[in-house]
């Protein structure tokens, strides 16, 4: 129980963030403060919160903002080949992050998505929704990201909400060293654990890792009671084919207890972070599935007899 013993009383811990998004609806039951955690160990294509897989911040530029002034470029200490306005190539590689920029800019075109906070500081900002956990049965849900890509910061920041009677959601795509995985989700009331396909090649292709560990460790949380939810990331082209679902619909009715799934369709919210980013590699012409999709995806669960909802909610 190493991470748990160095990290239980740790509030001065510092971890990295790049959002917290109050009033959600979709990320565990009742009404929560998700808290995104920077850093993750797969590289989706399709990724909704692409600003969340570096550990590093990013920048990120706002181009119908920009006034071309050329304010960042005086205040960029690594001179004008590091930040430019808008419209002028400049070379992303060449950046420190060091948020220069982002202050300095007169429009708002420039945004540092990731910073440090302490465990103390995170929970006074999360202690002041707890009216809204109280009446609604909701609480805080740690996604990222990875979340488990922070172990320590998370135990410290789990631990520090149970002495404070909040739920607590630990939303994780399950790659992660299995002691990890067990001894971190040993301290939250609720696991939502995302699978993203069965065959471990076409896995790689679309996220950078096969996934062999993940499965064994859902195999191997499912052994134990933390409650979970499965969470399948439906994503036309990649993982909606029948013989995909079957698959999965097979292995989750193997595991050595039955979980409640959930179909979360993908939408293509995160085009706008893609570009802000600059990022031309992930993919931005994937559709919403349709209901037809939907509805073939539900069938296959409920042959399995498996308790499948279409939406992060309950």
């Amino acid at each position: 129980m190493a991470v748990i013993a160095e990290s239980a009383v740790s509030d001065d811990l510092m971890g990295r963030i790049f959002n917290i998004q109050r009033c959600s609806v979709h990320d565990g039951p009742g009404i929560r403060t998700s808290v995104f955690l920077k850093g993750c160990p797969l590289s989706c294509t399709w990724c909704h919160n692409p600003e969340g897989i570096e550990e590093a911040p990013d920048l990120m530029l706002s181009a119908d903002r920009c006034l071309s002034c050329g304010t960042c470029s005086e205040v960029c200490p690594i001179g004008e080949s590091g930040a430019t306005p808008v419209g002028i190539p400049w070379d992303r590689s060449l950046c420190i992050r060091c948020g220069a920029c982002v202050e300095a800019c007169p429009a708002g075109a420039r945004e540092l998505a990731g910073y440090d906070i302490r465990v103390c500081d995170l929970i006074d900002e999360l202690e002041r929704d707890r009216i809204f956990f109280a009446r609604s049965g909701g609480g805080v849900t740690f996604s990222g990201g990875e979340p488990l890509a922070q172990p320590r910061f998370l135990a410290a920041c789990l631990s520090a909400c149970r002495l404070r009677n909040l739920h607590t959601v630990v939303d994780t795509c399950g790659l992660a060293p299995r002691r990890i995985l067990l001894e971190i989700t040993g301290l939250a009331d609720l696991v939502l654990f995302d699978l993203k396909h069965m065959d471990p090649a076409r896995h790689r292709a679309e996220t950078g890792s096969d996934n062999r560990l993940i499965l064994e460790n859902l195999r191997a949380l499912s052994g134990r009671d933390t409650e979970i939810w499965i969470r399948l990331p439906l994503v036309p082209g990649f993982n909606d084919d029948s013989k995909n679902i079957e698959a999965t619909a097979e292995f989750l009715e193997s595991l050595p207890r039955r979980h409640r799934a959930f179909v979360l369709p993908y939408h293509g919210i995160a085009n706008g972070k893609r570009t802000r980013l600059e990022d031309a590699g992930n993919r931005t012409d994937v559709p919403t599935p349709d209901t037809a999709a939907l509805g073939s995806v539900t069938e296959i669960f409920a042959r399995h007899d498996l308790d499948v909802t279409v939406g992060g909610s309950p």
